[in-house]
């Protein structure tokens, strides 16, 4: 696998390689074309059944939640499907049709980083058309001034190019091609691989990359190199309004969008749907094909989509917690506690998350529309334990590894529902029962508005000295270079709201 590589390095040009794009069937309301593993019974994997029961009851507890309205799920193992299940509906209209892992079309929200965006760089890296460590001007000269020349594409994988995490382009333009420019324009917060900051900004650069290199745009390139040869016909930017009735709504939006085959992102929406960041829409049964091809090392049904070097390569951690476009678990963001060190996967914003582990031969599939009109007062933490308790469970499930069966818990997360039912207390709200507390311990009422003030300048010089990192080109400096935002060590300076 030497080729692709001295061909980077020496940034080959000419055309791309012909693609083994087969037609694409016609697809309507009425699914023709149905992608996905072959059925097989848990114990014939190496699966118990009784302890993948579990899964039915965790996700059945998150929809009688009000977490969301339906969900679908599938978990394959040595490339068999043992678990697929579509739960609830597609809204919660109780005449709204069931949801079918093989035909129900979610919006994934930020797996499109990963499906999408990673997946046609890791093509263009195998093919010779990008080096990991040359500078994103070397692909596209827009992007530049400042630091700007200094960011490569592997900071841009890392999220450790500077970027901020993002801008409210939606409030400036619904223009695409003005999109495309207050992006690439968008100045850098930090020096260059200092800090990790998730950025749906540096996905979006990453796409412009992959479009200026391959000469096509990206929502093409993928369906051309990637999904279409896959057999994949159901994964696509801006779905066609005759797949309406399959698609799980995501709720209404600003300017009058239903929210129903659009994406639910405002800035991919502004940029014309289709964005490095968000966009894609998918089928459970589409990506259990994709999760099985990289399983495989980049190959399934006799097709091969990447190099088996390239998807360890970009699986593999490089900075912290983060592979190359990649997470890996880390307990947190819907990973559970079981998966393996060499497992990887991502999340969507929208209630979607994908979780593959090398090392059991196995993945996990969740897609839900979580942000519909949901009925609980703490969504973002049922879709959490939703989640881990999912890739808990089919973890938990496998019974032949070297190492024997792990221990299953007395209960899972879903069981317990903490803080599922208790409301979000505000910032305000906050302060003013700490500043009623203080003004209780001057042992006088009067004091309760001088506590208040005293709190609220406390935080604010709290906040100042601790969220004020040394930026691109400015003078202010962090006290210590031992920050927990440091390259080095994966945490993040904020939450991005594409890990929810």
């Amino acid at each position: 696998m030497l080729v692709p590589i001295l061909l980077a390095l020496a940034g080959a040009s000419g055309p791309l390689p012909a693609a083994p794009s087969p037609a694409r069937p016609s697809l309507g309301a009425e699914v023709s074309v149905i992608t996905g593993l072959p059925v097989a019974s848990p114990a014939s994997v190496g699966m118990s059944s009784e302890r993948l029961d579990a899964v039915n009851r965790v996700v059945e507890r998150g929809i009688a939640a009000g977490g969301y309205p339906g969900a679908a799920v599938i978990v394959g193992r040595k490339g068999k499907a043992v678990l697929q299940r579509g739960f609830g509906r597609l809204s919660w209209d109780p005449s709204s049709p069931d949801v079918n892992p093989a035909s129900t079309i979610y919006d994934l929200a930020s797996l499109t980083k990963v499906v999408g965006t990673t997946t046609a760089v890791m093509v263009l890296f195998d093919q010779g058309r990008i080096s990991l460590d040359s500078p994103v001007s070397r692909y596209l000269p827009e992007f530049t001034g400042g630091e700007k020349d200094l960011v490569t594409i592997r900071q841009l994988l890392t999220h450790r190019s500077g970027l901020p995490a993002g801008r409210d382009i939606f409030r400036l333009t619904h223009d695409p091609a003005e999109a495309r420019r207050i992006i690439l324009a968008t100045p850098l917060a930090f020096h260059p691989g200092q800090y990790y900051e998730y950025s749906d900004l540096g996905a979006d650069v990453l796409a412009m990359v992959v479009e200026a290199v391959s000469a096509q745009p990206l929502d093409e390139f993928l369906a051309d190199y990637v999904f279409h040869p896959l057999g994949m016909y159901q994964t696509e930017f801006r779905p066609a309004d005759s797949l309406k009735a399959r698609i799980a709504p995501t709720g209404t939006s600003g300017g009058g969008r239903s929210g129903q085959g659009e994406v639910n992102d405002e800035n991919a929406f502004a940029t014309g749907g289709v964005a490095g960041h968000a966009g894609l829409f998918s089928t459970a049964a589409d990506l259990s094909v994709f999760a099985q091809m990289m399983l495989n090392g980049g190959v399934y049904d006799g097709v091969r989509i990447i190099a088996d070097s390239t998807v360890q390569l970009f699986t593999t951690r490089a900075a912290g917690h983060r592979a190359l476009g990649w997470d890996t678990p880390t307990g947190s963001f819907g990973s559970g506690n079981y998966l393996s060190e060499r497992a990887f996967g991502h999340t969507g914003f929208t209630g979607t998350s994908m979780w593959i582990d090398p090392d059991r031969d196995m993945f996990v599939i969740l897609l839900t529309n979580r942000v519909y009109a949901s009925r609980s007062p703490h969504p973002v933490r049922v879709i959490a334990d939703v989640r881990s308790d999912l890739s808990d469970a089919a973890s938990l499930s496998v019974t032949d590894m070297a190492d024997g069966e792990l221990v299953m818990p007395a209960s899972f997360r879903a069981d317990r529902e903490v803080g599922w039912n208790q409301r979000a207390r505000s910032k305000r709200s906050g302060r003013a029962r700490h500043a009623k507390s203080l003004s209780s311990r001057h042992g006088t009422r009067s004091g309760s508005a001088r506590a208040a003030a005293e709190l609220k300048r406390t935080s604010r010089a709290k906040h100042t000295s601790q969220h004020t990192p040394k930026r691109a080109g400015g003078h202010v400096s962090r006290q210590s270079t031992k920050s927990k935002h440091a390259a080095g060590s994966g945490k993040s300076k904020s939450k991005s709201k594409h890990r929810g």
